[in-house]
């Protein structure tokens, strides 16, 4: 399987780089799962692809501030880090620009010394494991110093941080917002709830690895980096009951994808679980969990792309993002949205 397979022609322009004022109000392409018919909507429409007894899965991760940036100590040479993952004893597993600078035993200041990091060790890919020393509390701290990881194709801050949230993000650790959820204002949920939709939160913490290109040509050599998921007793035994009702699993963006098919058995049964994924879906993967997907408009060649096309055929999604160009979809973590639903 080629990566050149994946590739579609997407304008600059037509990359979003600002959300829009009304979560809700982005647009929408309907796409029958196996027909390939497509269809335009506005995502406040979604309602009418729902129906009492299917269970909608959301993953309820919060994206932290992870972008810091410092200064050497003794030089005051700039330099900026991204948080990856949280080890123990306030060590992180950090990515560090220019790498060069920060050798074992450097010392970086942040914020006139309100936090100080002190590379401990170099691992994989040149990422840097770095040991914080503080006082209080490191999430406010982070919240005080830190931006938002925004993807490298959005060239601006934001004014809200929260945009970069689901209206449902509880628990701390991304690196990157699980973009489908954005669109979800607390009113729509409500009106889902109220037309008889189960709702599942799952936990996924999504890692840098979401914007990492595929850079080997024979798409199975790619390995995806592993990311944290956690799947209740409660969200486990809601989505088994669905499906024993004869309802459908709609999984609202691909972490919440890939932590289901992670989790279940070969029968597509769950139990609460939490570990480590690494799962990595294309062409000819036989989905255990869900039925349809909302999901964003993803970058050409990456691994999202070949995950919905996994579920839908790949000639009907690249026939579906041909389409999105010529109607000028807005694409990306700020852009429209797809739902690839049950035929």
């Amino acid at each position: 399987m080629d990566v050149k397979d994946f590739y579609y022609d997407l304008p600059q322009e037509l990359i979003a780089q600002d959300p829009l004022e009304d979560r809700s109000s982005s647009r929408l392409m309907v796409l029958g799962k196996t027909s390939g018919e497509i269809t335009h909507r506005r995502f406040s429409d979604i309602t009418e692809y729902l129906k009492p007894g299917d269970c909608l899965v959301i993953n309820n991760t919060k994206v932290i501030p992870a972008r810091l940036y410092g200064v050497k100590e003794g030089t005051e040479a700039k330099i900026e880090i991204l948080l990856l993952k949280r080890k123990e004893n306030d060590i992180w597993e950090t990515l560090v620009k220019p790498g060069k600078k920060a050798k074992i035993g450097t010392k970086i200041i942040f914020g006139e010394g309100l936090l100080t990091g002190e590379v401990v060790d170099i691992v994989e890919e040149g990422n840097r494991l770095i040991q914080f020393s503080y006082e209080g509390i490191f999430e406010e701290i982070l919240d005080q110093l830190g931006q938002m990881p925004l993807p490298p194709y959005i060239t601006h801050q934001l004014k809200d941080k929260n945009r970069y949230q689901t209206v449902y993000a509880k628990y701390d650790g991304s690196a990157a917002a699980p973009t489908a959820g954005l669109h979800f204002t607390p009113e729509l949920l409500e009106q889902i709830r109220q037309m008889g939709v189960s709702i599942a939160e799952v936990t996924l913490h999504v890692g840098l690895g979401t914007f990492r290109p595929v850079k080997e040509t024979d798409v199975l050599k790619h390995h995806m980096h592993s990311e944290f998921f956690q799947i209740t007793k409660e969200a486990a035994d809601l989505i088994n009951q669905t499906k024993e009702n004869g309802g459908r699993i709609i999984s609202v963006g691909t972490t919440s994808t890939r932590t289901l098919e992670s989790a279940a058995d070969e029968h597509g049964h769950l139990t609460e679980k939490s570990g480590w994924t690494d799962i990595f879906i294309y062409p000819g993967y036989q989905f255990k969990v869900i039925d349809g997907l909302i999901t964003n408009f993803h970058l050409p060649e990456s691994t999202l792309v070949m995950l919905v096309s996994a579920l839908a055929g790949r000639e009907h999604v690249l026939a579906a993002y041909e389409e999105a160009v010529r109607e000028k979809y807005r694409f990306f973590s700020f852009g429209d949205a797809m739902f690839i639903k049950p035929d």
